[in-house]
């Protein structure tokens, strides 16, 4: 028994060390390119006015911070990115759950959100100005659109390949269809569902963004296309490396929330 938790003390020592290590080689990686970026901007290996550098970008985000402007910017998007998760998730469960219930409307939607998924979103967003104009909502809208049709479909292939036999079981204790869906496919589909989350959380911010270059005076996007426009291209890098690190948030969060529940209910 002794040798066994002594094998298993150095087994959990050995993950402990290895994730440290990777985790030190990420942050070496990182700072190792933004010293070769800094250093090459400095002696004129890069152009600075072209490619910029981390202390630029750092001095722009400065300024910004001290007149409150990059906050503004910084909360627009990340409402509307929240905004747009949120949707998309409560409106890709319900339509699954509907094209579910009804296996002759899901059958004839089919072919139409494939080719809707396949659509570039982009194409849509000038249309959406049209008709929606140039507000908050055309843009979470365009955030929605990147997401939703994919959603759809993985939802629906995930409540599909719920194990039939206790589907079956309910249907045998005079369970109804709704028992079905309470009881086996919502809890089945939790860990897909977190999956999902994971992933349209980077597709709403990839959205928005594409909503806020075309129907925006404001977020993120708008002071990455002004910036490219006006060749301020220290907007440019700075918005970027903020997009990076508010996407790595948000999906840490959902990765916190997702271990939570396996952690209580696995």
């Amino acid at each position: 028994m002794n040798d066994v938790s002594l094998a298993q003390k150095n087994f959990l020592l050995s993950q402990r060390k290895r994730r440290r290590i990777i985790r030190i080689s990420r942050i070496c990686i990182f700072l190792l390119f933004l010293i070769l970026w800094e250093g090459s901007a400095q002696m004129g290996t890069l152009d600075s006015f072209i490619f910029s550098s981390p202390s630029k970008a750092a001095s722009c985000a400065y300024g910004m911070i001290q007149d409150h402007s990059l906050f503004v910017h910084i909360g627009i998007t990340l409402f509307e990115t929240i905004t747009s998760f949120g949707l998309v998730l409560l409106s890709s469960l319900a339509i699954t759950i509907l094209l579910w219930y009804n296996r002759r409307i899901s059958e004839t939607l089919e072919p139409y959100l494939v080719i809707l998924n396949s659509l570039p979103k982009s194409a849509l967003a000038p249309l959406l100005i049209v008709w929606l104009g140039a507000n908050y909502t055309t843009i979470i809208i365009t955030g929605m659109s990147v997401a939703i049709f994919g959603s759809i479909l993985s939802l629906y292939t995930c409540f599909q390949s719920v194990d039939a036999e206790k589907v079956k079981l309910i249907y045998t204790l005079g369970g109804q269809k709704h028992h079905v869906l309470a009881k086996v496919i919502l809890p089945a589909s939790i860990p897909s569902l977190f999956a999902l989350m994971k992933v349209n959380i980077g597709l709403c911010l990839v959205g928005v963004i594409i909503g806020e270059f075309i129907a925006s005076r404001q977020g993120l996007g708008y002071l990455i296309i002004y910036g490219s426009q006006v060749f301020k291209l220290d907007w440019v890098i700075m918005s970027i490396a903020i997009l990076c690190i508010l996407a790595c948030g948000l999906y840490g969060i959902i990765s916190s929330l997702e271990k939570r529940y396996l952690k209580k209910f696995s």
